[in-house]
């Protein structure tokens, strides 16, 4: 289809060497994008939700939002060719919109709604139900990113000293401690798997054929549990990533710890959370001073 579309440009708009070479660039990035999140991720299943991650690993990155925007203009592009030539069902890039030329503040879930989500909605106790808890309760208790909670073996859990081995970006290692919440809801799901589950891996979130969970599912089930508390558009993991982080720093949590925790190379990513709190202040201070 890449191939088709390349074609296309030149010799139907013809369009310069320099430029299709722009176009190819920005798609075949997209591509690995998408298949290192999923191997079974195809040109014609991609989403929305594909598009909008992308975008947003992207601004993880430091990528600017003037070349997140050229790279969306690409992929819109080609989509639309595809519709037009019955490749595709549906355009996947129709109506999303790039990024602002001033990055935005995290999208983030108040913690009375996660005080909810754990405390007053029903869980059921089948393995599907308990796993989705176990998931969305180390995310927010953790700040893991997808790739590093897929990425989890039993192995990486210690239930000595209650703390996680994850490896980050570039196989970057570190230890993230947990609470005793937690604790409990990974000896529950554990019993729960290995009572019920064939394991054909070491992982520690399994899928029903007994492999290692995909990003895409957990995607899904948090999608599924925040939709519950929540009538936000942005439903994501990292959402609840940005909601731990908000949350440490809202409850006096050092902006370094929260750094390490996090594991962000540099203290100018974790800043962000900062003008979060401060928007939050402002609020509160608008609201409740007679003369704001």
């Amino acid at each position: 289809m890449l191939e088709l579309f390349l074609k296309y440009l030149k010799n139907e708009r013809n369009y310069a060497d320099m430029t299709i070479d722009g176009y190819k660039g920005d798609l075949l990035a997209f591509e690995k994008y998408f298949r290192t999140q999923d191997e079974e991720i195809t040109w014609e299943t991609v989403d929305k939700d594909v598009i909008r991650n992308w975008m947003e690993w992207m601004m993880d990155n430091g990528n600017k939002a003037s070349s997140i925007c050229r790279r969306l203009s690409s992929v819109r592009t080609f989509y639309k060719f595809a519709l037009s030539r019955n490749l595709v069902k549906t355009d996947p890039a129709y109506g999303i919109e790039g990024p602002k030329k001033q990055r935005p503040l995290p999208v983030f879930m108040k913690e009375r709604e996660m005080d909810r989500l754990f405390d007053e909605i029903e869980w059921g106790d089948n393995y599907n139900d308990v796993r989705a808890r176990t998931i969305i309760l180390l995310f927010y208790s953790t700040g893991l990113r997808l790739s590093e909670l897929v990425g989890l073996n039993d192995e990486d859990v210690n239930f000595v000293n209650n703390n996680l081995k994850v490896t980050g970006k570039r196989n970057k290692q570190r230890i993230v401690p947990f609470g005793k919440e937690l604790r409990m809801a990974l000896l529950d799901y554990i019993e729960k798997r290995d009572g019920e589950m064939n394991r054909n891996t070491p992982a520690l979130f399994l899928n029903r054929k007994g492999d290692r969970i995909q990003k895409h599912q957990v995607s899904k089930i948090v999608r599924d549990a925040l939709a519950k508390v929540s009538t936000a558009k942005k439903r994501s993991p990292h959402v609840l990533r940005h909601s731990f982080a908000t949350a440490m720093l809202n409850n006096e949590a050092g902006l370094q710890s929260v750094q390490k925790l996090l594991g962000h190379e540099s203290i100018q990513t974790t800043e962000i959370y900062t003008h979060t709190t401060f928007e939050q202040l402002k609020r509160v201070y608008n609201k409740a001073h007679p003369r704001a």
